[in-house]
């Protein structure tokens, strides 16, 4: 079979697509033969060596896929071939809060990922594809999805008349945008492009800031909001966007701290002083996947796809995420 490998702390330009033998079912397993996988800044940051988490030396990259399974070892009773299913991020992370060993099992990182034509995997270690979407649809859902899912659906759910402010237009803003929407919730959104601001108020969000001509955001916000501020943001851009990411909270209020992209320092007296709280969201559990998976088919929720690429054409995808130019998600087709 076909797959991508990588040596930790490389680049884009050196990945390799080999051939690996291809994996049989043990007792309890299943193969999946990969349809569709999605990427993710988290991506990058592997690939560059930047990662913050463990990495094995040698590994085949991307945590998100989706494929159907050809093959079942013994005593898999729950699936079976044909099944259209995806992985779970944290292979090891099945319900109930993280705990530290739970992150040595990230595909794509800890362990290998999707980029391969045929995986192997626990069979409880998947989950089933709401029915309406496609491989490539379904494909977005592990990491991004979930990443927004756990935040809006977390220790303090989103309730229809919270306010939801999610930053910039990638994966888990967009997908934070549509679960929250779907909850009943005023979503706000922050993009430089006006033409993705647009983007976002067709999929219902109801205030939209460019950063760019509108630096100080967080005013906007409150201007906006005839100062009662967010209930929850989805804090996707790091320690360069926190400080107004809490000046647009209110007292109480929720930041789900979910990106690394801009870096940065803060005091912790503006912490102190706005009453929020800040919470680190790092994907989420196999409950907590198929419980959102329960809701999109329930809401009827398409992921927004921006670009797809062939499978050999992966390096390309990941140089076409860096320039953060996409709306949405980008999928490889496999």
């Amino acid at each position: 079979m076909k797959a991508y490998q990588y040596r930790m702390g490389g680049s884009i330009d050196e990945l390799k697509l080999v051939d690996l033998p291809e994996p049989s079912a043990g007792p309890g397993e299943v193969v999946v033969r990969m349809r569709a996988a999605s990427i993710n800044f988290r991506d990058l940051l592997v690939v560059s060596g930047r990662y913050p988490r463990g990495q094995q030396d040698l590994i085949v990259p991307l945590s998100d896929g989706a494929g159907e399974i050809v093959d079942r070892g013994e005593g898999v009773t729950e699936l079976a071939v044909g099944d259209r299913v995806t992985p779970i991020f944290f292979q090891d992370w099945d319900r109930g809060p993280m705990r530290d060993s739970d992150s040595h099992s990230a595909l794509g990182g800890s362990i290998d990922g999707v980029a391969a034509e045929y995986r192997v995997f626990c069979a409880d270690k998947v989950v089933k594809i709401p029915a309406h979407l496609s491989f490539a649809e379904a494909s977005t859902l592990p990491c991004a999805a979930l990443t927004a899912w756990n935040g809006l659906h977390g220790p303090r759910p989103v309730v229809a008349g919270d306010t939801v402010l999610t930053l910039g237009t990638g994966g888990v803003s967009i997908f934070a945008l549509q679960f929250a929407h779907a909850a009943g919730a005023c979503v706000a959104i922050t993009s430089s492009s006006d033409e993705k601001l647009a983007k976002a108020r067709a999929l219902g969000a109801s205030y939209t800031i460019n950063y760019r001509t509108n630096p100080d955001w967080s005013a906007q916000l409150r201007e906006l909001t005839g100062n009662r501020r967010a209930d929850h943001v989805i804090e996707t851009g790091g320690g360069g966007t926190l400080l107004q990411s809490i000046q647009s909270t209110r007292r109480d209020g929720w930041i789900h701290i979910i990106g690394l992209i801009s870096p940065g320092e803060i005091d912790p007296v503006h912490i102190l002083l706005a009453g929020v709280t800040l919470r680190g969201t790092e994907v989420g559990s196999r409950d907590m996947f198929a419980a959102m998976n329960r809701s999109i088919e329930h809401s009827s929720v398409k992921p927004v796809i921006d670009r797809s690429f062939a499978f050999e054409d992966l390096p390309e995808a990941l140089r076409y995420l860096e320039t953060g130019s996409h709306f949405g998600k980008i999928t490889i087709e496999i």
